[in-house]
């Protein structure tokens, strides 16, 4: 047995070498923006400058900002207050920054976890002497705060004075909160990095072959349907043997949110994120709602053509994602994917491609594989001192092509909207979204328009197809998911049989009849991380490609002007409210038509996939 082992080993290693030349050399990030190394004097530096700095500041502002208010001149001791605030925002930020992009490069070295909880420690430490500020400025007098802010030093953050007095309403006494903050190292942070690093030790056995988590997905998307299955099973398999941890964890998790909510008034599940995301629970509603109703004429309505695609009435849950028989399927190397997206970004907005350019030439993305690395993809925005980092897993299949723009697409909006500071810069989730999809939307099109094979073209409208039902049917289902376990955990602690159950039962309703869920497909819920590092997160996806959608159609008719008017919309970061960023495309998220016309959209394309069959 040993020496065929060893051939075998041999064979995939050969395989793999082939794999790792046809993707070209992928980039990895340089960090040295944000420090030169975890043991750099810097980072040293500013862990004490940020704890002199935030112990100056209580000293010199906690229980007096009232009085400031109530002053002669309150403007310009209370804009001096918001911006030492700001300042010291960044430079915790960067730290934090720092170690958490560390740790996503290998969650499984001891030296970087270590570097990572203590870096979150300190910052929580040196943080806690801040808490006291918003809390303050929120119990100053309506009249006399809007005093203050109609002169132009305070009134340049009217909007983020204006955003953090929305979360009056549910702030706790001074102590409570500085709990609530302390604990949250042992707490709900401790269990978040729990799941990550236990997801980054998994390993998958398919064929032979010990895996990590992103490979084993990826072969999800395989041609061979053996690869496909047996992927699907060594995911199940590993995930069953874990299911214990995974439980607790959400169990903790979802205790711990039930808690918070309470003491703070919350009343449905998902308050404290609609609130956070700047977005009224009946907007959301509305948008569950239509997707919801629309399953039938969209993932049940695909699925069934594709099944018939396979020559079959249904598709086991493995087929989901797989390529479409009888196309051809290839490796894209690095540098066409780096093009591809690139020219798509230019012919919509010359400085679009110029922004996203600077990723690839200045070092701010990390590509490979590696074991230990964090999986899936993401854009860090840092802070607006420094710029954003992209990671991303890839591999070569047309998706990492489309993940590739999503990610870009948010690099560019952290870039546009760093100039607001680190206060407003940042973008609430249901807009995040936006820049992220109308990036894959641009690139889908350039490479559509491209592409003059009729085969390959319903190629690239069916994964068009799918990677819009992935991002609309398949994250309401995951918020429809994580209501059911929300409200069932506040009757007690949930079974690994009852989180199951939860999990299929909205997988079945999205998915519909034509997709088998077979047996090991219930563990699935697992390994998803929204559900632990930002629990109702997965409407914003929904959100953002349903507004890109109305958007993109208002694009297709527009004049002159429109990539003006929607890169100043990036670069507004978080300084308004989704209704007038939205203004100047005629486009109101309060308008249930609003929904229907994004969802139409997807629908139109499924239309055309079954007029390629006749």
């Amino acid at each position: 047995m040993r020496p065929l082992f060893q051939a075998a080993a041999s064979k995939s290693a050969a395989a793999r070498a082939k794999a790792e030349a046809a993707l070209g050399t992928l980039p990895q990030w340089d960090l040295s923006a944000l420090y030169p190394a975890m043991d750099a004097p810097a980072v040293r530096g500013d862990l004490e400058t940020a704890e002199q700095e935030a112990l100056a500041f209580e000293t010199t502002f906690k229980g007096r900002l009232e009085a400031i208010a109530q002053s002669g001149a309150p403007e310009t001791e209370l804009a001096e207050a918001v911006a030492r605030y700001e300042r010291l925002e960044d430079l915790l930020g960067r730290l934090a920054s720092f170690a958490g992009l560390v740790y996503a490069g290998d969650t499984t070295d001891p030296a970087r976890a270590k570097f990572y909880g203590d870096i979150q420690e300190k910052i929580t430490a040196i943080s806690s002497h801040l808490l006291f500020f918003t809390l303050e400025l929120n119990r100053i007098d309506d009249a006399l705060l809007n005093r203050a802010m109609a002169g132009p030093k305070l009134g340049h953050y009217r909007p983020w004075i204006e955003d953090i007095r929305k979360d009056k309403p549910f702030q706790l006494e001074d102590r409570i909160e500085q709990l609530f903050h302390e604990k949250s190292m042992t707490g709900r942070a401790a269990w978040n990095r729990l799941f990550d690093e236990t997801i980054a030790s998994l390993r998958f056995t398919v064929d032979g072959q010990s895996l990590t988590l992103e490979p084993t997905l990826n072969f999800l998307q395989d041609t061979a349907e053996a690869k496909r299955k047996a992927a699907s099973e060594a995911l199940a398999a590993t995930f069953k043997d874990n299911l214990r941890t995974f439980t607790l964890i959400t169990n903790t998790l979802a205790k711990d949110k039930e808690i918070a909510d309470r003491w703070r008034g919350f009343e449905d599940v998902a308050d404290s994120r609609h609130l956070g995301n700047r977005v009224e629970r009946e907007v959301v509603d509305a948008l569950v709602t239509a997707v919801r109703s629309a399953y039938p004429k969209l993932s049940h309505r695909y699925y069934k053509l594709k099944a018939r695609w396979f020559g079959r009435d249904t598709l086991n849950h493995w087929d989901r994602n797989a390529p479409l028989p009888k196309v051809e399927s290839r490796t894209i190397a690095w540098s066409e994917a780096r093009d591809t997206v690139l020219s798509a970004y230019a012919g919509f907005s010359p400085k679009m491609a110029d922004i996203a350019k600077r990723f690839f030439d200045e070092s701010w993305i990390d590509a490979p594989v590696r074991p230990g690395k964090a999986p899936g993809a993401f854009a860090h925005p840092t802070v607006p001192s420094a710029h954003p980092f992209v990671l991303l897993n890839y591999q070569g299949k047309p998706r990492d092509v489309m993940t590739l723009a999503h990610e870009l697409g948010h690099g560019v909006h952290q870039v546009l909207a760093a100039p607001n500071g680190a206060l407003m810069a940042p973008t609430p989730l249901t807009l995040a979204e936006t820049a992220s999809v109308f990036g894959e939307m641009l690139t889908f099109k350039a490479i559509l328009e491209a592409t003059t094979d009729r085969v390959q073209k319903k190629a690239l409208l069916a994964s068009k197809v799918e990677d819009m039902i992935n991002t609309v049917v398949r994250q309401i289902a995951f918020y429809s998911y994580e209501r059911k376990i929300h409200i069932a955990r506040r009757d007690g602690e949930l079974t690994t049989e009852a989180i199951c159950e939860a999990w299929m039962s909205v997988q079945a309703e999205s998915l519909g009849p034509a997709i088998v869920l077979k047996p090991g497909y219930e563990t699935f819920w697992a390994y998803i991380p929204h559900f632990i590092h930002s629990p109702f997160y997965v409407y914003a996806y929904a959100f953002g490609d349903c507004l890109v959608n109305s958007l993109y159609a208002v694009y297709e008719t527009a004049d002159k002007g429109f990539s003006e008017r929607y890169l100043a919309m990036l670069a507004a970061g978080g300084t308004k409210h989704h209704s007038e960023v939205l203004a100047p495309f005629g486009l109101d998220a309060r308008d249930p038509a609003f929904w229907q016309g994004g969802l139409s959209v997807i629908e139109r394309m499924i239309g055309e996939l079954e007029a390629m069959e006749s």
